[in-house]
């Protein structure tokens, strides 16, 4: 029997495990009896050759029966092993004592999955807050701490293609969970087994919330507010906004309406909730076509600018008219530049920016916010990618030091910390309210981009995502990392790399290879080269999806606003070398 035979053999063995026991229903049972009788064998590999891991994140995968899937079945389990790790973390209570918060996005499954969660957890003795509806991802981290919950989960693939849906666990402070808790529930969650997780309600421990808990997460919206008498200036700024058929549609148009704006015009057929999604190819604000019809809208209302979130809406878009008037979508690096720029500016001409007031970006995203943060002397601090990361530096900041900003390059930006997760409806009336500033100004947010780059410095940023499914995929990915971290480049793109930086060993080494330690929370699977050129490549296997990530910066200088298309022309130029260089 060769390796292949081998697997599949093994794969069959799991698989008849569903079908044999009562636990599971005769659905699921009946899909899976379909796979095994399948001549074709790869569906069922592809469903049973794992177990779907419990990261440190939580879950995400495909939707479907198997151990590799997401379902009903691996979320009751992960589920029955968090209640485990929270009654071990806090002894003694009794029943209804804890709560939780449960949210969900408008997935197909995602109602299912959260009234599931919230069932175990009642059964538990775990009080639920579950939301009568779908609801934002940011939303759900102020309930926890709005609530005093002990920790939360979320039930969404945030901006993942429709055949996904996934599992985000939270702690007390409303941020995803880290060590010591996430490596804790890890270990409870490895426990269970079906048999172990008690599916049954207590109705008296679940409590749907919702109204009350939108007006109150948009009054804590309001306090990211930096300038309440531009907003006044220009309250019609014509506004665009699509909610990506998902949580936003509700809250951000009423968000927006608090903070002053009156002409806010919405996406008709993408304001429907549909976890299919059937407008877009993926919903994801990173991907240009996702806005085609934002954009459409724009154009025929004469829109100021156009924005969106995905369907947890914890990622925003933005798109604005270039000096032609043709419509430019902002990628995420310079959404974050933006943001950055605009909260130490307009705090410093307001008088309101302190001393012990900081920014935070990830170690991903453009370095030209370090440079902004460091001629106005205001402290910026680097930190792993994901928002828990940066909401471990507001609570290690927390009482001493005030958060004012941060985000990735991943379409991300937390503006206030009153949540601790990425925030698109905050962030979307704070990039109106920059619109409405760089009108008073004279300019478009286009306009300001440039002008951001004439007096920082110009620095052009791309992501490659080389993507490699299945089993394979993944021994792919980790053997590439691998060649990376044992055969150091020395030279990339005709330019000598004079750091490298290994966040799985926290070690750097300079050009002649001497070595010093990095000081980080924690090891991450991430490697960095800075070249001599000004040159800066980050590459990281994606925590939740089958792909490794290349983040490519070069750095160029521009000095009028009419050099900016040639300066991104003369970049990509350079991405591609460094592409070949890296062997991309």
């Amino acid at each position: 029997m060769n390796e292949q035979e081998a697997l599949i053999k093994q794969c069959e063995e799991r698989a008849k495990v569903w079908i044999e026991s009562p636990l599971y229903d005769k659905e699921t049972q009946a899909a899976i009896k379909a796979m095994l009788d399948n001549p074709d064998k790869s569906e069922l590999v592809d469903a049973f050759y794992k177990d779907l891991e419990f990261g440190t994140g939580g879950l995400r995968g495909i939707m479907g029966p198997g151990t590799n899937r997401m379902n009903k079945y691996i979320v009751g389990m992960a589920t029955q092993g968090f209640a485990n790790y929270i009654n071990k973390a806090f002894p003694g209570k009794k029943a209804g004592e804890l709560s939780v918060v449960v949210g969900h996005d408008c997935r197909n499954n995602s109602r299912l999955f959260a009234e599931t969660v919230a069932n175990i957890f009642s059964a538990n003795g775990i009080k639920a807050y579950l939301f009568e509806g779908l609801r934002p991802t940011p939303e759900v981290s102020f309930a926890i701490r709005h609530l005093g919950a002990v920790a939360g989960v979320n039930v969404t693939a945030s901006h993942n293609p429709k055949e996904y849906n996934g599992y985000k666990a939270y702690w007390s402070d409303g941020a995803q969970v880290l060590t010591p808790h996430d490596k804790g529930i890890i270990d409870e969650v490895a426990k269970v087994r079906i048999e172990d997780v008690k599916f049954e309600r207590n109705v008296d421990l679940i409590k749907l919330i919702g109204g009350d808990m939108d007006y109150d997460y948009m009054m804590a919206v309001r306090e990211a507010r930096i300038d309440a008498e531009v907003i006044q200036r220009h309250k019609d700024l014509n506004i665009v906004y699509s909610a990506m058929h998902g949580t936003g549609r509700v809250i951000v148009p009423m968000c927006l309406r608090s903070w002053g704006f009156q002409n806010i015009n919405v996406v008709p057929e993408q304001m429907v909730i549909d976890g299919n999604f059937p407008t877009v190819v993926s919903p994801n604000p990173e991907n240009a076509e996702a806005m085609t019809l934002g954009m459409k809208l724009g154009t025929k209302l004469g829109a100021d600018l156009v924005v969106a979130t995905d369907p947890d809406a914890d990622r925003l878009a933005i798109v604005c008219r270039d000096d032609k008037g043709e419509w430019v979508i902002i990628n995420g690096n310079q959404t974050c530049l933006m943001f950055s720029y605009y909260i130490i500016k307009n705090k410093i001409a307001l008088g309101q920016l302190k001393p012990t007031d900081f920014l935070v970006k990830t170690i991903v995203t453009t370095e030209l916010i370090a440079e902004i943060a460091k001629k106005n002397n205001v402290q910026l601090r680097d930190c792993y990618t994901g928002f828990k990361w940066i909401a471990h530096e507001i609570a290690v900041c927390e009482g001493k030091e005030k958060y004012i900003g941060g985000g990735e390059e991943s379409f991300g930006f937390l503006p206030y910390d009153k949540v601790r997760d990425k925030d698109a409806p905050a962030s979307i009336c704070l990039i109106c309210e920059i619109a409405a500033w760089a009108k008073d100004q004279g300019m478009t947010l286009y306009d300001l981009l440039r002008h951001i780059y004439m007096e920082y410095g110009f620095s052009y940023n791309k992501t490659i995502n080389v993507v490699r499914p299945g089993k394979s995929g993944a021994e792919e990915i980790q053997a590439m990392m691998t060649k990376f971290r044992t055969q150091r480049p020395t030279e990339i793109a005709g330019s000598k790399v004079c750091l490298t930086k290994d966040f799985q060993l926290l070690k750097q080494y300079d050009a002649n290879g001497n070595e010093t330690d990095l000081v980080m929370p924690d090891k991450s699977n991430v490697l960095q080269w800075y070249t001599e050129d000004g040159t800066k490549v980050s590459v990281r296997p994606s925590g939740t999806e089958p792909k490794i990530k290349f983040y490519l910066e070069v750095k160029g200088d521009m000095t009028a606003p009419e050099q900016y298309d040639e300066c991104c022309r003369r970049a990509e130029e350079k991405v591609l070398e460094i592409q070949k260089s890296l062997g991309l």
